[in-house]
């Protein structure tokens, strides 16, 4: 049963009270907001799903746990209410990495929101509470009460848990601000990131010039937790520190770098280094009107830069050689480190609305624009996500594998090289397009989030403007490499033919390429306005282009793959008529080999008694052979003296034998004499009788040991 409902949340999801709820107040909210940017209003941390409500100010959360048993709870939700609600209009939700609070983000403000403790048997929420009081506490509240005009372009969490939490704020003024929940009133440290160093940004006419020549700060991501020199830091030192790089975007689509440093009660913001050089050069600085930046944690850093026109690239962060000219990095020190450079390695176009194509009497109308929002994927390294006005995008860099293996190698691999240079390009798939015909206007989605718990699913859940819940199956063709298990270099498995392993996998790569697809048909979500219908033409259009994809993306490509496949189905079975022919040939010869090794053994087994017979044979004449020689051998030599010392021992032990005799013969005559009264007069002490014992037993011993030789002899000898 656990197999069975291990996605059904996907479809319970959307029928949950929560939504129910969230549906409600759809009308109050498209009155009280002015703007069209999209949202994100929605985060999930490990089987918790949390929504933002923005008529009351709470944050909604539930399980989605529940949601995959035989009974599902689709009512059980808890509200946390915030105890200063903020003013301002909430546009996304920033989650700090110890997962302890919330930060409630908008272009008038920044409020954190303090989660609950958790306890109980369910480790729920102030032990289960339907309704729960939160601390909030609002950042920088007098620097956005005091400039009404000034926007918070972009926020984010130092990425260290470990430390004290700390927000980076990017304000519309050019200046980076780094606040701790513990003062969040005032700034711990600022960076201006003006690139003219004769601006003044208290003055509002520089403020102007600097925004109509797109040296404004748009958006900064976080790199990897490096070792740098404390110079760059502007600290005095030998010894390295370790610090977060921190990549800048401007609108006018350069990258600049600075490295944040917080352990315990230093907090060190570097200096600004860059603009960084960008590799191989364009004319245009690769587009303007960038709007978003994202870094790849890898080895080496990839930077994904975004323009509100759809353009994507993707940039690699490399370390800058000496005879590199950086002489144009006018706040650039010579003292210090070479700056980075990025080389791009591809660029793509995103297809935010969709391109239909123009009737008879129509004229092409201009491209659509609007800013895109990057997002990592928690679960794949080599995927990211893009969020715009009108829909969702799935991006997956395939060549990171290759680039890492060639970059690793010790000596220059022209094998990687190749590799890397023949290796598909960047998946690009579009999820979502709430956008659909040019006459209607864009329906922002207001939350896009992945499901972090594998045992739920790898599901991308996308929410619209209507909240309407659309999860999806995340892409599986784009995934990181499984990392060596511990028995695969002890115990491979049995040996295959490395040709076969072969041919398998070029088919099937063959296969996957012929069915990969360029475009495809995105979710349709109609917009919010339902009086105005769209006309019937630009229906047709929509229709032809979605057939159209249907055709070339996919019936064409599977009609291609499908005659490769029957060619291939042709070809294997060709092959194994033919091994089957082989084989039947094999068997018959194994069959003659196994009676030929039949024969070879009874002719082995006559062989071996003919042979033992000539041994016997051989012996028997050599025997002859030596009985007949007239002169003695060593052995019989020696053995004849061996005889004859025999002989003599037998003759001597003969003599003692005789000498004995006459003695008992002797002795019984000389008692025979004695008188039988005499021998009745005479008697003997006890000593006497025990030296007389003793000589009898020791002549007795000897004799027997006499006769035990002789007869050993006589056993031995044949006279």
């Amino acid at each position: 049963m656990a197999v069975e409902c291990n996605d059904q949340w996907r479809n319970f999801l959307g029928k949950h009270e929560l939504f129910v709820k969230l549906r409600q107040n759809v009308e109050v909210e498209v009155l009280r907001s002015n703007r069209t940017l999209n949202k994100n209003l929605f985060f999930c941390l490990d089987d918790d799903f949390f929504a933002w409500e923005e008529k009351n100010s709470v944050l909604y959360t539930t399980s989605l746990r529940n949601l995959n048993t035989e009974n599902p709870e689709l009512s059980d939700f808890k509200t946390l209410l915030c105890i200063n609600p903020p003013l301002f209009e909430v546009d996304y939700l920033l989650v700090n990495p110890s997962q302890h609070y919330v930060a409630l983000v908008g272009a008038k403000g920044l409020t954190v929101l303090a989660l609950p403790k958790r306890w109980g048997k369910r480790s729920e929420f102030e032990g289960g509470k339907s309704k729960i009081n939160c601390k909030t506490i609002p950042v920088a509240e007098r620097l956005f009460t005091s400039s009404t005009s000034l926007v918070l372009r972009h926020a984010a969490w130092y990425p260290d848990e470990s430390e004290e939490p700390h927000l980076l704020l990017l304000l519309g003024d050019n200046i980076l601000r780094l606040y701790s929940l513990k003062d969040p009133h005032s700034p711990v440290r600022t960076l201006s990131l003006s690139q003219s160093e004769e601006q003044n940004m208290s003055n509002a006419r520089g403020s102007s010039y600097t925004a109509s020549l797109g040296e404004v700060a748009v958006a900064f991501d976080f790199g990897p937790l490096v070792e740098v020199s404390p110079v760059l830091l502007g600290q005095k030192g030998k010894a390295n520190l370790f610090a977060y790089p921190l990549y800048i975007l401007y609108e006018n689509g350069e990258t600049s770098l600075t490295y944040v440093n917080i352990s315990h009660s230093n907090v060190n913001i570097g200096r600004l280094q860059g603009p960084l050089p960008m590799y191989p050069p364009a004319e245009d600085n690769y587009g303007y009107y960038a709007c978003a930046i994202l870094c790849l944690s890898h080895v080496p850093n990839v930077l994904v830069i975004a323009t509100e026109s759809g353009l994507l690239y993707h940039c690699v962060v490399l370390e800058a050689e000496e005879d590199d000219d950086q002489t144009f990095t006018e706040s650039w020190d010579s003292k210090l480190e070479l700056v980075p450079s990025l080389y791009v390695f591809e660029c793509v176009t995103l297809e935010l609305a969709l391109k239909l194509a123009p009737g008879e009497d129509e004229q092409l109308e201009s491209d659509f624009t609007c800013p895109i929002k990057l997002h990592r994927d928690p679960l794949c390294n080599i995927r990211y996500h893009c969020t715009h006005e009108a829909g969702v995008h799935t991006v997956g860099l395939m060549w990171i594998s290759k680039l890492q293996k060639y970059i690793h190698s010790g000596d220059e691999d022209k094998d990687s090289l190749q590799e890397l240079a023949a290796e598909q390009k960047c998946i690009v798939e579009h999820i979502l397009c709430t956008k659909p015909l040019p006459c209607r206007q864009s329906s922002p989605i207001k939350g896009f989030l992945i499901v972090p718990d594998l045992s739920l699913g790898a599901t991308l859940v996308c929410v619209t403007s209507t909240y309407e819940c659309i999860p999806r199956p995340i892409l599986t063709v784009v995934r990181p490499s499984s990392p060596p298990l511990l028995c695969s270099e002890e115990d491979r498995g049995p040996v295959t033919s490395p040709l076969k392993a072969l041919a398998s996998d070029s088919f099937e790569k063959h296969i996957r390429n012929i069915l990969s697809r360029v475009s495809a048909n995105p979710v349709f979500i109609r917009s919010s306005d339902k009086d105005n219908a769209p006309p019937p033409q630009e229906c047709l259009q929509l229709l032809s282009r979605a057939t159209q994809v249907f055709r070339e993306e996919y019936i064409l490509k599977q009609d291609l793959a499908r005659e490769e496949i029957q060619r291939r189905v042709k070809l294997l079975r060709e092959q194994k008529e033919k091994q089957l022919e082989d084989l039947n040939h094999c068997r018959e010869e194994k069959k003659d080999l196994r009676e030929m090794a039949e024969r070879l053994a009874e002719k082995y087994e006559e062989a071996r008694e003919k042979q033992d017979d000539l041994i016997r044979r051989m012996k028997k004449v050599l025997h002859s052979f030596h009985m007949q020689l007239p002169v003695l051998s060593d052995s019989e030599k020696d053995m004849k003296k061996e005889l004859q010392s025999i002989n003599d021992q037998l003759r001597h032990l003969e003599n003692k034998i005789k000498q004995i005799q006459m003695k008992m013969e002797y002795q019984k005559k000389q008692m025979d004499k004695q008188d039988i009264p005499r021998k009745a007069s005479t008697s003997l002490s006890a000593y006497q009788k025990t030296c007389i014992q003793s000589v009898l037993k020791e002549e007795n011993e000897h004799i027997a040991e006499m006769v035990k030789q002789i007869n050993d002899i006589k056993s031995r000898v044949t006279f």
